[in-house]
């Protein structure tokens, strides 16, 4: 029962040390492909992120930050002209993040520059699903 134990806690520390690896190597893309459009690795995430109009707490959520370093990023793109604040439709004491025309064209700049060499690149589209179920999962649970 030690051995199996002790074998679980090996496999368990192998994966922990690739999905880690994998992160690493996932922000290193982002960070650099960022840089080439004079960003951040946070405002590359943001913009990836900013799909359509929301709050500074769903982009948040979606960086996996606190409020206050999202309000930060949002503050340094709304100053770079890529997004503006607009009364939220349903919530009149919340905004709504929305990006520019001159945003939303990075954006698409920055999304062309991320699929260009991803760290998950190598994987199918069937092994990109099956990774993304698998780890939909065990975040969950």
């Amino acid at each position: 029962m030690n051995d199996e134990r002790e074998n679980r806690v090996q496999a368990d520390r192998e994966l922990c040390g690739l999905i880690n690896g994998l992160a690493k190597q996932i922000e290193a893309h982002v960070r650099a492909r960022a840089a080439t459009l004079g960003l951040t690795v946070s405002q590359g995430v943001a913009l990836r992120e900013l799909t359509g109009p929301m709050t500074l707490r769903e982009l948040a959520e979606r960086m996996s930050c606190e409020p206050s370093n999202a309000t930060f990023v949002a503050d340094r793109l709304e100053e770079q002209g890529y997004l503006e604040r607009h009364p939220h439709p349903g919530n009149r004491r919340a905004k709504q993040l929305v990006l520019t025309p001159s945003g939303t064209e990075l954006r698409e700049r920055l999304l062309g520059l991320l699929s260009e060499g991803s760290p998950l690149a190598p994987l199918s589209s069937q092994e990109q699903d099956a990774l993304h179920h698998l780890l939909a999962r065990a975040v969950v649970h």
